[in-house]
């Protein structure tokens, strides 16, 4: 998503896919339609997974937003916030609030739809 929340693509995968893999995957998928994308940012479970990789495939670079050194217990970080926001909006329309599907392709159509609706809603405010 970018920095007002808003999604440019989605991929729900199994359990068994890493989330570094996962990423992977995302980042071919969307990066032809974001040709004006520079960083992407990533939470600190991804240093040292996936930045190579990206300096290599992809046109943009990753940066890693950790938490402060020493800081224990839970931290704004200002740029992991808007991700955050974003779960929330999604997470209050209804086919989203209860995961039963069985394909993933099912869930990746309800998270479109229901990011187009919060998009539209934006859009005729």
């Amino acid at each position: 998503m970018d920095t007002l929340g808003l999604v440019w693509g989605v991929l729900v995968l199994s359990g068994r896919v890493s989330e570094a893999e996962g990423a992977r995957q995302l980042f071919l998928r969307v990066q032809a339609g974001l040709t004006r994308l520079e960083v992407v940012w990533l939470d600190g479970g991804y240093e040292h997974r996936i930045e190579e990789w990206v300096a290599e495939h992809c046109p943009f670079r990753v940066e890693i937003v950790k938490r402060s050194e020493g800081q224990k217990g839970w931290e704004t970080l200002p740029q992991r916030w808007v991700v955050e926001r974003t779960f929330g909006w999604l997470n209050r329309w209804r086919g989203l609030a209860r995961e039963y599907d069985y394909h993933a392709a099912t869930t990746q159509a309800k998270i479109l739809l229901a990011m187009s609706r919060l998009m539209l809603r934006r859009l005729t405010a």
